[in-house]
């Protein structure tokens, strides 16, 4: 099967089949456009596409996947240093950027390929072996400089496989959301879910509650701080009861949000786990049960496991906190000319080590608590996880946001410290408020209050920033 099985077959010349930023083609319009790039891109290894929120970053992303080009995208608003990186580094051969509108970013000295969204071409390819590398996607990393990670053809046909399956996702839906198009959530599942699978796709561009709304969808991808928004708009959520199914992924979703939202909608939202270089591992299913607090079972073909910090198995009874490591189909080839980071991510028996922090139920269900180097607080001698903290600071009326971290202290280990964005109410009642619901030794030791807490394009907090600022 294509990798694009749906968009390189499809005879349907409807109008709007997919649709971004207002401007949108059939499955037939939007396959002659791609193939208009492909001629283009004969022969070229991998291409550079300057990743914007438009229609020609998804005819740009769907002519070189026809081709058999790796795509690397670039975020728009990548700063010079960034952007020179991942063009260095990947050794993108061209970079594909819009034939007419502005270009975000400078490319100077380097080849250009316009996306000319009035050329088509009706050439056919073979399709590629699926082994082939279909994306360069470049992680956030909090050390160094951005590393590369290499994500095969297959990977991504059996990530997206695994969630049709997963979600009864089907060209029945309209799958509707406006997450950035250079990251796993907006570009994979939101643009290459659709051309595979047959969904008709709507991104709205800027993820407002009122543009969700309008929709009417039946699939609705969100991140938490979308969602967050959208049940702080009543007649907003309540416009989404008509859906099928809404997915919050790339972080924790606090369980007041998704409390509210059942409430104004009719629907629990699911949550899904995954990372760049394991692409989407557990989810929860649209025909099973949803909890709040965990992000679901593996997909098919995924396995799992939670180790100590010595690579020891650890029991799955639902209480003992571990990492998550993870092997299956749709793991990453390796990070792109960094074989020690690849030797560091894997174990000797050949297990991905994610770096997150779990549990995992009797029935299988998993918990994500979060970063191992960031959630995991280790204070007098007990395991903490984050994200208890955070939601239950949450659950108090004057708290609108909130980050725990654990800071050094001299008795302790790690002090359980809170960073809150809240109104009209005192550390030491938050403090009390936090002991009164979880374990004494849970309660935060101190609390800072915060105009905005730091977030990257997908709405994940930037601990790190918050302990160095």
């Amino acid at each position: 099967m294509r990798l694009l099985s749906w968009l390189s077959e499809s005879v349907d010349e409807r109008p709007d089949a997919v649709q971004v930023n207002d401007r949108g083609a059939s499955w037939v319009e939007l396959r002659r456009l791609a193939a208009a790039v492909a001629d283009d891109l004969h022969g070229l290894d991998r291409v550079a596409v300057e990743a914007s929120t438009d229609l020609a970053t998804v005819v740009g992303v769907a002519g070189a996947l026809l081709a058999g080009t790796a795509v690397v995208p670039v975020p728009p608003d990548a700063g010079p240093r960034e952007r020179d990186h991942i063009l260095r580094d990947s050794a993108a051969e061209a970079v594909l950027v819009p034939a007419h509108g502005k270009r975000r970013g400078d490319y100077s000295g380097r080849p250009l390929i316009p996306v000319d969204l009035t050329r088509r071409a009706d050439s056919i390819r073979p399709e590629p072996d699926p082994a082939e590398t279909a994306l360069i996607l470049y992680t956030s990393g909090t050390t160094g400089a951005p590393k590369g990670v290499v994500l095969s053809r297959r990977a991504i046909a059996a990530c997206l496989d695994g969630l049709a399956d997963a979600w009864g996702w089907t060209p029945d839906d309209l799958l509707v959301h406006g997450l950035p198009l250079f990251h796993v959530h907006g570009l994979v599942l939101g643009v290459l879910g659709p051309l595979r699978l047959g969904s008709r796709l709507q991104h709205v561009g800027r993820p407002t509650p009122e543009r969700y709304a309008d929709a009417a969808g039946s699939l609705y991808f969100g991140v938490p701080t979308i969602w967050s928004r959208i049940a702080a708009a009543p007649a907003a959520a309540r416009a989404l009861r008509s859906a099928r199914l809404l997915v919050s992924g790339s972080a924790a979703l606090p369980t007041a949000v998704g409390t509210g939202l059942a409430a104004l909608t009719g629907r629990r939202v699911v949550q899904r786990y995954g990372m760049t270089e394991t692409l989407i591992t557990v989810s929860a299913r649209a025909d099973g049960p949803h909890r709040p607090d965990a992000v679901g079972l593996p997909l098919p073909g995924v396995r799992t496991r939670l180790v100590d910090d010595g690579d020891a198995p650890l029991p799955a009874h639902g209480e003992t906190m571990g990492e998550l490591q993870v092997r299956g189909p749709t793991l990453f080839d390796g990070y792109l000319h960094r074989p020690e980071a690849d030797a560091a991510s894997h174990t000797s028996d050949g297990w991905f080590r994610t770096g997150d922090v779990a549990t995992i139920g009797p029935d299988g269900w998993h918990q994500i608590v979060g970063r191992a180097a960031t959630d995991l607080i280790k204070s007098g001698g007990y395991r903490i996880g984050a994200g208890e903290v955070e939601d239950a600071l949450l659950a108090h009326p004057g708290v609108r946001e909130a980050a725990v971290v654990g800071l050094p202290d001299s008795d302790l280990g790690q002090q359980v410290t809170a960073y809150v964005v809240s109104d009209g109410v005192t550390e030491s009642e938050l403090i009390d408020f936090v002991a009164r619901q979880l374990s004494a030794h849970k309660r935060p030791r101190q609390v800072r209050r915060v105009d905005a807490l730091p977030r990257n394009a997908l709405g994940k907090v930037q601990k790190s920033r918050l302990t160095t600022e």
